[in-house]
């Protein structure tokens, strides 16, 4: 049993902190520290919150109470330690807190808290060159900038996470290379705006494989494409040089896949949220995409209940569904996030009313997934394997992100590993999964 120090780990929220998450355990082990599973083994616990709506803060709280009454020695950091005193006033016996993306203070606190007692050697405790990961061996997320300089009235991510910070391409590039080496075959591209990388940096060019590359999205994607693994692009806006991407897509290059937050189709309703979109705009923008590569998925993230939001607005936005026929959809109803401008906004939707808007969008996307998904029985395809049962085998396709969307579920078969690309001839599906053998 190793004398080393110990520290347990709670990560909430998305795949953003996900990441944060890693590399602070990635400095952690680096300087000796074991990472355990439990809070009896734990020296201290660190536990990455999530401050973005209310349930989610509710949740941070509620892990720290539990870490704080499983261990008592508890460090608070992530979205929701940007406001100190909204952890402290519930639990003043953590020991510390500290804001999103604060790797090394995260890290200088658990030093003070908790002292190595022995000398480390980074010759012996080895760390992987990719770092620790909280994910599968074969999937990775690649976060390449924090911030977003977007306002939108219902977010205080800005105010959590600052203004738009994009990582070097360089930097960017040589992780992903490291992820690749280590076996990772799928890389999931995440910010919280993929499209305004490098905007900052005025698309400063970079240097990978003794290549120059410009820091921009495109830049990034076509040497991303390189490592000839599955990329997938998440949070990205539909600002008109996304255009550029979907050759890449169309030639095999980074997977047909756009993670795309409408949020809404009225554009009043669009105004009021302070978003960068027009969707008349939008509908053609689909259109031209799907003519370039008709295989294209798209899924996207909306809110109904947004206050002013009327009959109309919703009708409007269920007109949107059926026209632009969306791939994959997630629907959340508004609620009021404090320090969010949108709390400042008259006419308020009522719960009830905010409820059946919200069935009825899901019945009306239900009805479009399951028949896009239904065009695809009797094709053959490729997926990738996230878990090997004795009763079946689960995977992903190119129009699956993991933990979001849908699976594809595999009869058993002997020959199938986790982590494998595998062709499979699809049998049956449902609204949001697909039903397969493999194919002979």
């Amino acid at each position: 049993m190793s004398s080393n120090n110990k520290v347990g780990f709670v990560s909430l929220g998305c795949p953003k902190a996900l990441v944060d998450s890693e590399r602070i355990l990635t400095q952690l082990r680096i300087d000796g520290y074991d990472i355990v599973p439990s809070y009896d083994e734990a020296d201290i616990v660190v536990v990455n919150t999530c401050g973005f709506i209310d349930s989610a803060k509710q949740e941070s709280l509620d892990a720290i109470g539990e870490a704080i009454s499983e261990n008592g020695r508890v460090l608070v950091t992530g979205c929701m330690g940007a406001k100190q005193e909204s952890i402290t006033n519930t639990h003043p016996k953590v020991l510390g807190v500290t804001g999103p993306a604060a790797y090394e203070q995260v890290v200088n606190q658990v030093h003070h808290f908790l002292p190595q007692t022995e000398t480390h050697d980074p010759f012996i405790d080895l760390v992987p060159a990719h770092g620790i990961k909280l994910t599968p061996r074969h999937y990775a997320y690649l976060k390449i900038s924090e911030g977003c300089n977007h306002r939108c009235s219902f977010c205080i991510i800005p105010s959590m996470r600052g203004d738009l910070v994009s990582r070097p391409v360089g930097e960017v590039l040589d992780e992903a290379e490291r992820l690749a080496n280590a076996g990772v075959k799928e890389l999931l591209v995440i910010s919280q705006d993929t499209s305004a990388y490098g905007v900052d940096t005025k698309y400063k060019t970079g240097f990978w494989q003794g290549q120059p590359v410009k820091a921009s999205m495109q830049g990034l994607c076509e040497a991303l494409a390189q490592l000839g693994i599955w990329v997938r692009l998440h949070y990205v806006y539909p600002y008109p040089h996304v255009d550029k991407i979907i050759p890449l897509m169309r030639d095999g290059l980074i997977l047909p896949y756009l993670d795309i937050p409408f949020q809404h189709a009225s554009l009043k309703v669009l105004k009021a949220m302070k978003r960068p979109a027009a969707t008349e705009m939008t509908l053609d923008r689909i259109q031209n995409w799907r003519k370039l590569c008709p295989e294209l998925t798209l899924r996207s993230t909306f809110i109904v209940g947004f206050p002013g939001e009327t009959d109309e607005d919703f009708d409007e936005l269920l007109q949107f569904l059926h026209s632009a026929q969306l791939d994959r959809v997630g629907c959340f109803q508004y609620s009021p996030v404090d320090g969010a401008k949108a709390n400042e906004l008259e006419n308020p939707v009522p719960d009830e009313l905010k409820q059946e808007r919200w069935e009825r969008f899901m019945a009306t996307q239900q009805e479009i997934s399951a028949k896009r998904l239904q065009d695809k029985i009797g094709q053959a395809i490729e997926v990738i394997i996230d878990e090997v049962g004795e009763e079946k085998i689960i995977g992903r396709s190119a129009a699956d992100a993991p933990e979001i969307d849908g699976n594809v579920f595999i009869e058993p078969n002997s020959s199938v590993s986790e982590g494998d690309f595998v062709k499979v001839k699809i049998q049956d599906a449902d609204e949001y999964d697909l039903y397969a053998v493999v194919a002979e």
